[in-house]
């Protein structure tokens, strides 16, 4: 079996849609997505890309989703119990704000659909054996870690799964990295990676593969900019057309991460 993993969309469709075409010359047999489809400019449209795949599909949730679900919930009870940071605190009012955009985008029909995921999933993989998919780590979806974390701070989190190849997401950079006995290999953002602009992703089986899909980026800005995401000009401007460097990411990651 051979399986791609897609993480860190957030709704970026032009972005997805790239890699897709890539997913298919890589004739895999299923894709795993592993969270924070969501938020994004366009979260509908790309939710139902992914839920239309004729390929098996298996999703896992991220922080991105746990806190729109949050925001839905909040439209009934009137109060936001989780807000997806690491901290716990509520972000600045900006995020907030796409959060309810994007809540209001999706909900009713995709609430159910968001809750139904799972925190983690195992899949059985020609060449690596047991795979363990997670978000973040496989006990938080917000924690923070880079190829630069120390590995004493980790090896607690990752020796007690007794598999061999552990598959990540979140701080949107690509790795690939030994802790203790576990081989934990980050997948990369599809639609807001850090570093080189394009799309990252991952081909497991019968190794690793670290793939980066190139697209055209000023025809996708040109898309996101048509949105009504409420952040949509910087989105094309910071996270399509140009990215973030990964020095200054990973800077800023330490100071979050794992102590």
């Amino acid at each position: 079996m051979c399986v791609a993993a897609l993480y860190d969309i957030h709704g970026n469709l032009p972005a997805l849609e790239a890699v897709l075409q890539d997913v298919r010359q890589a004739d895999v047999d299923q894709i795993v997505v592993g969270g924070d489809v969501v938020p994004g400019p366009m979260p509908r449209e790309t939710l139902r890309r992914l839920l239309d795949l004729k390929l098996p599909t298996h999703f896992i949730y991220g922080n991105g989703e746990l806190a729109i679900l949050a925001q839905m919930a909040a439209a009934r009870t009137g109060s936001v119990n989780y807000w997806g940071t690491t901290s716990g605190a509520r972000p600045p009012e900006s995020i907030v704000e796409v959060y309810r955009w994007t809540a209001a985008k999706l909900e009713p029909e995709f609430e159910p659909v968001l809750a139904r995921w799972p925190k983690t999933l195992k899949l059985e993989i020609d060449g690596l054996g047991q795979v363990v998919f997670c978000h973040s780590t496989p006990r938080n979806e917000t924690e923070v870690f880079t190829r630069l974390t120390a590995e004493d701070r980790l090896v607690p989190i990752f020796e007690g799964l007794h598999a061999p190849v552990v598959v990540c997401g979140h701080t949107h950079m690509q790795f690939d990295r030994t802790i203790g006995k576990t081989r934990v290999v980050n997948a990369g953002s599809v639609g807001m990676p850090f570093g080189e602009p394009g799309a990252f992703w991952l081909v497991l089986g019968p190794d690793v593969q670290l793939r980066h899909t190139p697209y055209d980026l000023a025809k996708a800005a040109e898309r996101i900019r048509a949105t009504s995401y409420p952040q949509a000009q910087d989105f094309a401007a910071h996270n399509v057309l140009q990215s973030p460097s990964v020095k200054e990411m990973l800077e800023a990651f330490s100071k979050a991460e794992l102590k």
